[in-house]
């Protein structure tokens, strides 16, 4: 695999002070390419881009749109261009949907789902001008139910976006796509794994890999899709799940044991 397949690009990523999106970033530029690391934590993003050869750091709410005219100004100085933007920053209430307030769940849409819609919409010329790509980073929980309703609610209209995306501006050469991970392992899970130490060992059995995500299963299926490799792909959602949307055999084990 060529070390170069984003040599001289420009990768906008949000959310990528930790987490999945800081290793997004490092792979990007592994592979050549120039990256800006968006985030609402401007230390951590400013941590992670002088981990890079060629980053640029900047602290945003996505929820902004001043904010996201002040980053893309930022980029179009250091660089002069724009190849691909990654949507990974998020917001997820756990509030229970009978008991989840408003400022909860509208902040979960206007970080999840209109945080996008912002950026994609301010940075277009830019990508259309570079045939460039979108990839936009959703949930298995935009395509069935596992609480979060407001989370859920934003991935599955990212999801539509994406599709909205790839018809609309396809004709022009602009591709999009979306990634749907399961259970990543990433710091997110510090808090509750302090909590209950044995929570994700108690999520694993629900895989029919036997084991949970981790960043760089995220980050393989990303640097694909953005990649000439991926050329006539647009408008999908690739589910990196372990299998978990496939079946549950747990459940047919236990329906099977009743017969």
């Amino acid at each position: 695999m060529s070390r170069e397949r984003f040599a001289e690009q420009v990768v906008l990523i949000t959310g990528a002070a930790s987490g999945i999106g800081a290793h997004l970033a490092e792979r990007f530029a592994t592979e050549g390419a120039r990256v800006a690391l968006l985030d609402v934590d401007e230390a951590g993003a400013t941590a992670m881009a002088q981990r890079l050869p060629d980053a640029l750091a900047v602290g945003v709410d996505v929820s902004s749109r001043a904010a996201i005219r002040e980053a893309l100004d930022l980029v179009r100085e250091r660089w002069g261009r724009l190849d691909i933007v990654v949507n990974n920053a998020a917001t997820c209430s756990d509030t229970p949907f009978d008991r989840i307030p408003d400022h909860e769940w509208e902040r979960d849409l206007a970080v999840d789902l209109s945080g996008p819609y912002r950026l994609v919409q301010e940075a277009l010329p830019d990508l259309l001008r570079a045939r460039g790509n979108v990839l936009n980073i959703v949930s298995v929980n935009g395509l069935t139910h596992f609480g979060n309703e407001s989370y859920s609610v934003s991935k599955a209209g990212l999801m539509a976006l994406t599709r909205s995306l790839a018809v609309t501006y396809g004709p022009q050469g602009l591709r999009a796509n979306a990634i749907a991970p399961a259970t990543i392992v990433t710091p997110i899970w510090d808090d509750r794994l302090e909590r209950d130490p044995h929570v994700l060992d108690a999520a694993t059995k629900w895989y029919p890999l036997g084991r949970l995500g981790q960043p760089d299963d995220v980050a393989h299926a990303a640097l694909f899709l953005c990649s000439a490799e991926a050329s006539w792909i647009t408008g999908t959602t690739l589910v990196v799940d372990g299998g978990l949307l496939a079946g549950n055999a747990l459940l047919a084990d236990d329906i099977m044991a009743q017969g």
